[in-house]
């Protein structure tokens, strides 16, 4: 086994990983951005190092600067978590170049299943069942359009590397397939460095329902059961649960089956899971994540099993630790991912500082976070601050306590899709085990999720104390130091200043900083990057017509026009930086 672990990630996966390695008494090293030095995560490990920018190319994605921490530190092995490098087969071929463990698959399978149309094609011939569509890739949108009019509209258009909701965009008819095209092409290449865009048949109201997979290097492969991940925004998962609502188990037994051949079929060794749509009684393979997923913990609730520890036996080269036979799901698990993100605007996304942060507790709750109080929720990252898993007998048991536990949570100063959880699991879509696709693309009813904004009293002052702790920084590794001395005044070195009192309380969901559109002027609602401006200054627009396109924590947000008129004035910029409430557009 090893005896010490770089973990190439941040937020909750981090420290998830960083406590399975105490578990096992294996050491662990973080690594962190410039603007992450304060983050959980990093007070979490055993040691911390430095990486570079908070720009991700030039730290979490930076593969050259991560093995020169690793051989620096010690580290045997490298856990990368989900996202960043997790399924890049040219990081999984440098730590083996460099002689450190990569904790997932081999690189072969990775480049076999991380290309969706490869892996659409390895699966046809191993007679899984595929999303009719294409199997090679559309060279440009001519040829595209030629794929659309063969496989039939509806199509979705996906980037070939994607995963994550990322990359991918629907053309419900020929007028929107350029658009869909090239808006899957720009986010395949900004988060995965490859533009390929292919398309396939767009089933408009399917289960997602993926399976879990684990196999070690014995030749050993089982699964764990299913996932159902149905509620989605813009294809990104909101509420994920096991086992599958609509699923018995004849058809758990032949989509496990399905996942097993599929891994098999490119000799998988670690953690994955098969992701595939049911339709009714159907099921068609989507795609496979050679990695661990977000939504892993409510397998690890039914089943018992701890799927990062066996990860890490698996890349020490020891065999599973339970068999098919011994697989039994157990009750019901329900996670909601508490993300900042205003699902009354349309899950625009929200950043900013969280003042003072309550987790909810009790029998079958589990909090898997990567924010404390005082935590900066950045732009430049994914907005999930934490996952909030519950497990009980039954559906409708531990749909009660996962109510009970949101009402518990209390995120300061911040707006999360807290309010959203406890309106969409009230209603009579939940618990009859539907899509919710009706709610969750009604912006109307989204609007009606907005919290209430009034802030409890502020709390008794905190004694001064003479004794802080500190994290220095020396080298690019992170140290704590303690200094004992006067207490240090409002606004000092350092900016750990306290002007002896606490924040305010808020409950979960204050409003996104930004005012609305006005008469004329269009603000942002929110802060990011503009990546495309759809229109010139003197055009005319019509209500709802796209106006731009602002990437913010991972994610790309239509702006559209809030009424008919001519566009007399245009701030934004393709490229530039834009905070909530700057002038995008003047409408008149």
């Amino acid at each position: 086994m090893f005896s010490k672990v770089l973990v190439a990630n941040r937020g909750e996966i981090a420290i998830r990983i960083n406590r399975c390695l105490r578990e096992m008494g294996i050491g662990s090293v973080a690594v962190y951005s410039e603007i992450d030095r304060g983050s959980p995560h990093v007070a979490t490990a055993d040691e911390a190092f430095l990486l570079g920018p908070a720009v991700p190319a030039e730290s979490y994605l930076n593969i050259e600067k991560i093995l020169e921490v690793a051989a620096q530190s010690g580290a045997e092995a490298i856990h990368p978590g989900y996202g960043f490098l997790a399924e890049n087969a040219t990081f999984a071929n440098a730590c083996e170049a460099a002689g450190i463990v990569f904790i997932g698959p081999p690189a072969s399978a990775i480049e076999a299943m991380g290309s969706k149309t490869e892996s659409r094609a390895l699966m046809q011939a191993a007679g899984v069942p595929i999303v009719p569509g294409a199997t090679s890739p559309a060279a440009d949108v001519a040829e595209a359009s030629s794929q659309a009019e063969e496989i039939g509209y509806p199509v979705a258009c996906k980037a070939a590397g994607g995963g994550g909701g990322k990359g991918f965009r629907v053309a419900m008819d020929p007028s929107e397939l350029e658009e869909a095209f090239e808006g899957a092409a720009r986010e395949g290449e900004k988060f995965f460095g490859d533009p390929t865009v292919y398309l396939e048949r767009y089933l408009e109201d399917p289960r997602h329902v993926e399976v879990q997979l684990l196999a070690d290097s014995q030749g050993n492969v089982i699964h764990l059961g299913e996932r159902d991940c149905s509620l989605q925004r813009r294809h990104q998962k909101l509420i994920e649960e096991a086992p599958g609502p609509h699923v018995d188990a004849g058809m758990r037994e032949r989509i496990g089956k399905i996942a097993t051949d599929a891994a098999r079929a490119v000799d998988y060794r670690s953690a994955g899971t098969v992701e595939g749509l049911q339709v009714g009684d159907e099921y068609f393979f989507l795609e496979m994540n050679t990695r661990v997923q977000v939504e892993h913990c409510v397998t690890e609730m039914v089943t018992g099993v701890d799927i990062v520890r066996e990860q890490i036996r698996i890349a020490a080269g020891e065999p599973l630790s339970i068999t098919q036979e011994e697989v039994e799901l157990t009750g019901h698990a329900i996670e909601c991912r508490i993300n900042a993100e205003a699902a009354f605007k349309n899950f625009a996304p929200a950043p900013g500082n969280i003042t003072t942060y309550t987790e909810p507790s009790g029998p079958g709750v589990r909090v898997d976070s990567g924010a404390i109080a005082d935590s900066e929720v950045s732009p430049m990252y994914d907005p999930m601050i934490a996952k909030l898993i519950v497990w009980d007998t039954d559906r409708e048991k531990a749909t009660a306590r996962m109510l009970r536990a949101l009402g518990e949570y209390e995120i300061g100063n911040l707006t999360t899709l807290i309010p959203f959880h406890q309106a969409i699991l009230a209603t009579d879509q939940w618990a009859e085990g539907t899509t919710c696709r009706d709610l969750i693309e009604d912006k109307e009813w989204l609007k009606t999720t907005a919290p209430a904004t009034a802030a409890d009293s502020a709390g008794d002052e905190e004694v001064e104390k003479t004794e802080r702790d500190y994290k220095v920084e020396v080298g690019g590794k992170l140290f704590d130091v303690k200094v004992i001395g006067g207490p240090a005044s409002a606004g000092g070195a350092g900016g750990s200043g306290t002007s002896g009192g606490r924040a305010p309380k808020r409950k979960s969901g204050g409003a996104a900083a930004g005012g609305g559109a006005t008469s004329e002027a269009l603000p942002s609602p929110l802060q990011g990057t503009v990546l495309k401006v759809a229109v010139e200054k003197g055009a005319e627009v019509a209500e709802g017509d796209l106006i731009c396109v602002i990437e913010a924590m991972k994610m790309e947000n239509e702006i559209t026009a809030h009424r008919s008129g001519t566009v007399t004035e245009l701030a934004a910029a393709e490229g530039a930086a834009v905070s909530a409430g700057d002038l995008l557009a003047k409408i008149e």
